[in-house]
């Protein structure tokens, strides 16, 4: 993926143009009808008068405007539960829900279809034929409002929801996690030990501080080419860098003072993380929803114990789906994602607050024991690592001695 395909799909999922998109649509459609008197000749079987479809454009003026800022206040509302209840981070997706997004776009496009129709109509630009298209277009708007009305009830229902918001993180996590899997290593070499740095190689440094949200490997690759140089990423998106963190390590016999500031310059970086490009933010996240659950104020070990079995789940995915695939750019090599991290990422969090609570220990003991079988040795280790972790923070923490005598059980 490059940068302006990774732009493209960021973009996409805003609200925004998607509501300009439809807004000039609908305007578009309006002054469509003008052009109905050279475009279709014959006479109009039956005689339309103006204000019919005036009142019709009406309508549909008055109450677009009126759903558009209620829809916009329950967006606002669910922002605010899902923050509360779920995670911030989650906010995100709910911001860039597809459905939602199509709804909105609908109806502010309808509104500026009807007000467009309105001004000239009141003009009396329209001819009878005009009139007469004006009005199909508007029978058509009023049948996509209606869908769309039907769609935004149902999915009302659950927006913002603990759930529905899991769900959705859910899938991001897992398509975040099947993307990298078809790439394990973004097209590059693997290089697995990062202290061996080439001797004389030249470190290019972070442009900013912040997270790495994504890096334009393609164009990287590219550059080394043009170059003649080696290229070695000691970091992966969503690492977080300081101005004086070493981004990628340049190795050549060529000078190479001016392709660093390019280089440099294809790392991405912002102030948040990004599930794209990024699969440990998912798992990050969904512990994030974990943790919440445990706290005192929630006190909802439930949505704990199912959030353990979906991060088992993409954890399966994950251990089972890794191969060696081709090399796409070999003068490049980065640091692969490590197994315990992504493990630490998943359960570091649900562990520590859930440690004096049986019902969560023991299915996540449960959920790592599985993990075990999975994999490669790698991956087992670790997930044999978090497994003792979990299990000395809730000797610690369980204060019945049959809970503890239960735990001890389940792990034999």
């Amino acid at each position: 993926m490059n940068y302006w395909h990774w732009l493209y799909e960021r973009v996409k999922r805003q609200l925004w143009w998607r509501a300009v998109a439809f807004g000039i649509a609908g305007m578009l459609t309006a002054v469509l009808a003008l052009v109905a008197e050279r475009v279709f000749p014959w006479e109009m079987p039956f005689n339309l008068s103006s204000d019919a479809v005036d009142s019709l454009l009406n309508i549909i003026a008055s109450s677009m405007l009126a759903v558009t800022t209620f829809s916009l206040g329950v967006m606002t509302a669910a922002f605010g539960a899902a923050t509360t209840n779920v995670t911030p981070r989650a906010t995100k997706l709910l911001m860039e829900d597809e459905l939602t997004n199509n709804v909105l776009s609908t109806f502010i496009g309808a509104f500026l279809f009807s007000i467009v129709g309105i001004i000239v109509l009141k003009t009396g630009s329209y001819g009878e034929r005009g009139r007469a298209v004006l009005f199909l277009f508007t029978i058509v708007v009023i049948g996509l409002v209606v869908i769309q009305l039907l769609r935004w009830i149902n999915h009302l229902i659950s927006l913002g929801r603990v759930g529905t918001t899991i769900d959705r993180v859910e899938q991001v996590a897992g398509a975040a996690l099947t993307e990298r899997l078809a790439v394990p290593y973004l097209g590059a070499n693997p290089w697995h030990d990062v202290g061996a740095v080439p001797p004389g190689a030249i470190p290019v440094y972070a442009s900013a501080i912040g997270y790495i949200q994504f890096i334009d490997i393609p164009v990287l690759s590219r550059l080394c080419e043009e170059a003649d140089c080696e290229a070695y990423l000691p970091l992966n998106p969503g690492a977080f860098v300081f101005e004086d963190t070493v981004v990628v390590w340049l190795h050549s016999q060529q000078d190479l003072s001016e392709v660093s500031g390019q280089i440099a310059d294809q790392f991405v970086i912002d102030t948040n993380r990004s599930f794209d490009q990024d699969p440990r933010f998912g798992l990050a996240v969904m512990s994030e929803i974990a943790s919440r659950a445990l706290s005192p104020a929630v006190n909802d070990p439930g949505t704990a114990i199912d959030v353990i079995g979906r991060l088992t789940r993409l954890l399966s995915q994950w251990a089972g789906g890794r191969e060696d695939v081709p090399v796409d750019y070999p003068r490049l090599h980065l640091l692969p994602l490590g197994d315990d991290d992504l493990l630490e990422d998943a359960f570091m969090l649900i562990a520590r607050d859930g440690a004096g609570m049986i019902e969560v220990q023991l299915r996540l003991q449960k959920s790592l024991a599985a993990l075990q079988r999975r994999g490669n040795a790698s991956f087992r280790q670790a997930a044999a690592r978090q497994s003792a972790i979990a299990l000395e923070r809730s000797e610690v923490a369980l204060t019945c001695v049959a809970d503890q005598q239960r735990l001890r059980e389940a792990l034999e």
